[in-house]
């Protein structure tokens, strides 16, 4: 049996290589396993949103996201007879760098994070599936087997994360129920080619016998498909034929399909996790929580679940805060990913219905109505800084303490905005960030020092001065996920003091 290690990633796919880089930027002791002999290859997950880019920005790989993926801002509505024109983001998210949402497929994700985790030293262990699991003592014993040789190897591990998908072995392990159902549909997917495409935009056809959506990827292939399987056509093979009958079908236009990466047919499921954490055992991403892909959510709440994790487990482990840090895991996301099955269940059954009434509103009114409605900014702001992931907060965690301390800036909870441009690259490194707002003067190293003693690892001090967007003196300690954790105003640290007392003490 091997040494012990702090935590056990158990899924290597874009929550497990997230957790995996955040551990690692924060000294976390860990491996990580998947059960599959090579990263994806097919375009799983297709978009990237722009409170996903923010978080990841910490470890370099965003600008290389950037450059493989299409920064689509367009939406074309393609219904009988004309075309609606949408733009997706553009001009709305002003206080982010990353004003849009990324086309990337799935396989280049895991790419990019995997290359970064390279380069730092760590192994992604594939070929390794995880057998059983059992708590014995302070430990956890992990049965690992090697699926090329059939070896088996026993790990003890502080913590394991299950990473590992909607069958997570670890859940199972744990004992925590995965509840919800399947929706009756089966759909089609497809990354190929098509012609008589206008190339860059995303492209939806909407029609009363139902509806097509093609996205701009890039790699593996230019165009993502998918389509709801028409009645009458249950268990038909996947063929480009069929793909082809779908869009003839469906679209007004004459599309050719052509040179298929990949095909296949799937159904979608509702379902959560009871708990998110069972003592020694956590779940993140599609282990905790899997629905309809409205919206691009999934992926992009797995890594943020992630991230939420990563920093909490590596500093308890380093004896740098309280094991009560990693209760606010499950305080912090559970609600995060409720919320999400609520939307994307709700979107879902809008664009599936074979209702009449539904039916009627998603072709006739939804289409005409939606432009206009989007035109007004209150309106338009909130619904896209929801499906972008900049409204998520978390006011209400134990570990968010204090009142609005910026004059029309972020409370104890959120996330810290962008503004000025660049203010969340000062703070992107690993750690907690300590911002000062007001003259330069007024926070002299005398009555810092004092506070951040035995912390110096762990917090960076920014005096903002002339920089800061907020005019009040204030204080925020921004938290290695992006989000702040304590705000004050004034001049007095003990408030701040006691804080990183309960949890950073040094």
């Amino acid at each position: 049996m091997t040494a012990a290690l702090d935590v056990l990633v158990v899924g290597a796919g874009p929550t497990g290589l997230a957790l995996a880089a955040q551990l690692r930027a924060h000294g976390g002791d860990f491996r990580i396993v998947d059960r599959s002999l090579d990263r994806v290859r097919e375009s799983r997950a297709l978009a990237i949103q722009p409170r996903t880019l923010e978080a990841l920005a910490g470890f370099g790989v965003t600008d290389e996201l950037v450059k493989r993926g299409n920064p689509a801002v367009q939406l074309r509505m393609h219904l009988p007879g004309r075309v609606v024109q949408m733009a997706l983001f553009s001009g709305e998210l002003t206080d982010t760098p990353y004003s849009f949402l990324l086309f990337l497929s799935q396989a280049e994700t895991e790419s990019v994070l995997a290359e970064c985790l390279e380069a730092e030293g760590v192994t992604v262990e594939r070929g390794t599936e995880l057998l059983r699991l059992e708590r014995q003592g302070g430990y956890v014993t992990c049965r690992l087997r090697r699926r090329q040789d059939g070896r088996e190897e026993t790990v003890r591990a502080r913590y394991v994360v299950g990473c590992d998908g909607a069958h997570s072995t670890v859940r199972s392990e744990a004992g925590i129920d995965f509840l919800g159902s399947a929706y009756p549909q089966t759909f089609l997917l497809a990354d190929l080619e098509a012609d008589g495409l206008e190339p860059g935009v995303a492209h939806t056809f909407m029609t009363d016998a139902g509806m097509l959506f093609f996205f701009p990827l890039g790699k593996p292939a230019t165009w993502r498909m998918l389509a709801m399987r028409p009645p009458g056509s249950p268990g038909a093979e996947v063929t480009l034929g069929l793909m082809q009958e779908i869009v003839d079908r469906y679209a007004d236009e004459e599309l050719r399909l052509r040179d298929p990466v990949w095909m296949t047919d799937f159904r979608l499921h509702r379902r959560g996790a009871t708990h998110y954490r069972s003592g020694p055992f956590f779940l993140a991403g599609d282990a905790a929580h899997i629905h309809s892909p409205a919206g691009a959510q999934g992926m992009n709440t797995g890594i943020q679940d992630a991230l939420n994790l990563g920093w909490k487990l590596a500093l308890v482990c380093r004896g740098a805060a309280p094991q009560e840090l990693l209760e606010t895991y499950e305080a912090e996301r559970a609600p995060v990913g409720r919320r999400v099955l609520r939307f994307t269940d709700r979107a879902f059954t809008i664009a599936t219905s074979r209702n009449p009434v539904l039916r009627l509103a998603r072709v006739q009114l939804a289409p005409r109505i939606a432009p206009l409605a989007l035109r007004a900014s209150g309106l338009r702001n909130r619904v896209f800084r929801t499906v972008s992931e900049l409204d998520i907060h978390y006011r209400r965690s134990p570990v968010s303490v204090g009142s609005r301390a910026f004059r029309n800036g972020p409370r104890a909870g959120d996330r810290l905005p962008d503004l000025p441009h660049g203010l969340q690259s000062r703070t992107a490194g690993p750690g907690c960030h300590l911002l000062l707002t007001g003259p330069h003067h007024l926070w002299p190293d005398q009555r810092i020092a004092p506070v951040i003693c035995g912390r110096e690892d762990l917090i960076s001090v920014h005096r903002l001065g002339a920089e800061s967007p907020w005019p009040d003196v204030a204080q925020g300690l921004v938290r290695p996920d992006g989000y702040l954790g304590y705000v004050a105003r004034g001049l007095q640290l003990e408030g701040l003091h006691a804080y990183l007392n309960r949890w950073l003490p040094s």
